[in-house]
């Protein structure tokens, strides 16, 4: 809506119709009728993976062009040679920052086993004293999720990972005061997990942080980071030049944003935003973005007096 209101003023001073660009609020079915309407030639839609696989099918029905910005499980690996300092504001913001509720929230922290428990009491720590509230108060740093649905899958999400095994170590409780104003608050959630639990394996739109431990060289950590199905932002802190390198290089992260001593959110402004795999492919922002919304014409004029044919063939009537 802000956006909306910026656009408008723009608009109006340059005598364009309002209607150039318009703000609609709807549910499923508006999206669905866009998909479909031929009118449209092309589609940017941002989204879970399962509203992107049904945009993808009904704009590739009609041969239209979809860019999508699919659902991100993102990851931030820990090495031993990590800068723990740095990588704390990192991990605590990317995880809890807007409740959880970015594509590029950090969901999984793959740490070294030798610094496993020195992170772990970090992050108790932190999460102990993360103030929760309203989000226009001064010193807030958690919000409220969006909506009660959007608790339920919280919770549900907490109940089946400690059935397949995982262990909460903070957080998780649903939080409700006078103060709060009736709002969907909750605490964020601290897990000691395993990478191929299902839960794991799948985006929760909510501040759960799965902690994973690796052994062995960096290589592990990446095959972790890359064994999900979905492949929008990663991050490595390490202070190890070879270790960065691995993970940049071509056999390292799988995602479409990879950082090194930055986290997985927040970062992004200007480059190229978008994911690999189930995230979809699409790319908004940086370089070549415009690309996708232009409509491209290969042109070639003859400025002289012979007529040339492709590949020097001789065509004589």
């Amino acid at each position: 809506m802000a956006v909306q209101h910026i656009i408008r003023g723009v608009l109006e001073k340059n005598d364009i119709p309002e209607g150039v660009f318009n703000l609609v609020l709807g549910h499923a079915d508006v999206g669905a009728a866009m998909a479909a309407d031929e009118r449209v030639p092309l589609v940017s839609a941002t989204g879970s993976t399962r509203m992107g696989r049904a945009v993808g099918a009904a704009v590739g029905q009609r041969l239209g062009r979809a860019l999508l910005e699919l659902g991100g499980n993102n990851a931030i690996i820990l090495t031993p040679q990590a800068d723990l300092d740095m990588a704390m504001r990192a991990i605590v913001f990317g995880a809890v920052g807007t409740a959880g509720q970015r594509c590029t929230t950090t969901r999984r922290l793959i740490i070294h086993e030798s610094i496993y428990e020195e992170v772990t009491q970090r992050l108790l720590a932190a999460y102990a004293k993360l103030p929760v509230g309203h989000p226009l108060q001064a010193g807030t740093l958690v919000g409220p999720l969006i909506d009660a649905d959007a608790v339920t899958l919280f919770t549900t999400a907490l109940e089946s990972v400690q059935k397949e095994g995982a262990t909460l170590l903070a957080g998780g409780q649903v939080v409700s005061s006078a103060e709060l104003h009736g709002g969907h608050y909750v605490l964020p959630a601290l897990v000691a997990a395993e990478n191929h639990y299902a839960t794991v394996q799948a985006e929760t739109f909510a501040p759960i942080l799965y902690l994973i431990k690796y052994s062995g060289d960096v290589t592990e950590a990446i095959a972790l980071q890359n064994g999900v199905k979905q492949g929008l932002s990663s991050a490595i802190f390490t202070l190890n030049l070879r270790e960065a390198e691995a993970f940049l290089a071509a056999p390292g992260s799988d995602c479409g944003i990879a950082n090194v001593n930055i986290g997985t959110s927040g970062a992004e402004i200007g480059g190229a935003f978008g994911g690999e795999k189930e995230t979809g492919g699409g790319r908004e922002s940086g370089s070549d973005a415009w690309k996708v919304y232009m409509r491209r014409q290969t042109n070639t004029i003859n400025y002289g007096t012979e007529l040339p044919l492709a590949q020097g063939i001789k065509f004589d009537i």
